[in-house]
């Protein structure tokens, strides 16, 4: 039996949290983060299956070029509030009777 999952979790200052820091996590990569003056270096995390940057339609043209840095080192500048929330994390689970390709696709077109 196919079971889907689909939550959300805040990334918010008052937990300590940084978006950048969050999303070197999640794709597992190397992020500098200008708020803080730190560098996340999470290239050696293994199991990141896709990292992937989607951008709402409305700004997918305007930004096609967007650096996964810059990215979320604007998400952090536009928030000021020493307790704001600076990003949410959607978990979505998939069946594992899918493709990986088709959970990717299904994953993408949820993003969007």
């Amino acid at each position: 039996m196919a079971i889907f999952i689909a939550s959300t979790k805040s990334i918010s200052r008052s937990s300590g949290q940084s978006a950048v820091a969050s999303a070197s996590y999640r794709a597992g990569c190397e992020l500098e983060d200008k708020r803080y003056g730190k560098t996340h270096d999470y290239s050696k995390r293994s199991g990141v299956m896709s990292a992937d940057i989607i951008l709402p339609t409305a700004l997918a043209s305007a930004y096609t070029d967007i650096s996964r840095s810059g990215l979320w080192n604007k998400a952090e500048a536009a928030e000021k509030r020493k307790d704001a929330r600076v990003a949410r994390e959607w978990l979505v689970n998939l069946p594992h009777e899918l493709s990986a390709e088709d959970r990717k696709s299904i994953a993408h077109q949820f993003a969007q």
